[in-house]
């Protein structure tokens, strides 16, 4: 009881940093304040956390293992409204689709899969301790808050790879990452921070560019069975940007190297600048 009573208060801070909130008929409404946007409006991050939480919160039997967002409109300021829908497939398993919408207008949609988790197998288990150093012994980095807002909430340590618009011949960054307000190491968080280093493709520019996320996928990888919040090692890498298009594969781990989580987003490229 000890560890639910932890747990129910960390995921209450994610909860609360976006006023997400029942409104009835099993809605949900939330804002994403100016504090939390990204390059040109609310933080996609932010989308697919509050839509992880609102189907987690949904079906509590179940625990979630993946989710599927697309944008399908342009966020903007304002109330968000978060409708969830359950079709349950064979006795345990739970698929949860959830509407976005701002007023009128559906901006994005997600499909959360949920279900019981049996046994733990093998681990998937990288030693970071050898591999890489811990958040502590790595500087903080910070995004521009005039450039990025969201940057300020984020507790950001590079621990390799190239920085962003540096010019360099490598597209991928890995760091610790952690929320400055305390949240749950839970699928929401996952989904929150597998979107908070820039595009992989970053740092071969010398000058910003627009690359918004039209298709999000995260797959839970082991079980969350600890929900204390600590810092993650997010690594993301670009895989492919050709025809206007960008595509990034993440990892997301914990310090004793287990692999928590993968995700995969594709972009669209507004333009391109030479590097």
């Amino acid at each position: 009881m000890k560890q639910l009573s932890r747990q129910q208060g960390a995921v209450k801070g994610l909860a609360e940093e976006f006023g997400a909130l029942p409104v009835g008929s099993g809605r949900w409404a939330a804002t994403i304040g100016e504090s939390w946007w990204g390059w040109s409006g609310p933080f996609g991050g932010a989308i697919v956390a509050l839509a992880v939480h609102v189907a987690a919160d949904t079906v509590p039997e179940a625990t979630v293992r993946a989710v599927d967002l697309r944008f399908v409109g342009k966020p903007a300021g304002g109330e968000l409204l978060l409708t969830p829908s359950v079709r349950e497939v064979g006795r345990h398993t739970r698929i949860v689709d959830v509407s976005v919408t701002q007023g009128a207008t559906e901006i994005a949609v997600a499909s959360v899969t949920a279900g019981r988790v049996g046994d733990a197998g093998p681990a998937d288990i990288v030693d970071v301790a050898d591999a890489v150093p811990g958040p502590e012994g790595m500087a903080q980095f910070s995004i521009p808050p005039e450039i990025v807002p969201m940057g300020g909430h984020l507790d950001l340590r590079p621990v390799d790879g190239p920085l962003p618009l540096t010019g360099a011949h490598e597209s991928w960054m890995r760091a610790w990452i952690s929320t400055r307000t305390s949240m749950a190491l839970d699928a929401a968080y996952l989904g929150l921070l597998a979107d908070c280093l820039p595009p992989a493709v970053f740092p071969t520019l010398t000058a910003p560019l627009a690359i918004p996320t039209v298709a999000f996928s995260m797959h839970i990888t082991d079980p969350l069975d600890d929900p204390e919040p600590a810092p993650v090692l997010v690594h993301t890498r670009n895989i492919s940007t050709s025809g206007g298009w960008s595509v990034d594969d993440t990892t997301l781990r914990d310090r004793s190297g287990r692999l928590l989580a993968s995700a995969r987003q594709s972009r669209r490229v507004v333009g391109w600048s030479a590097r």
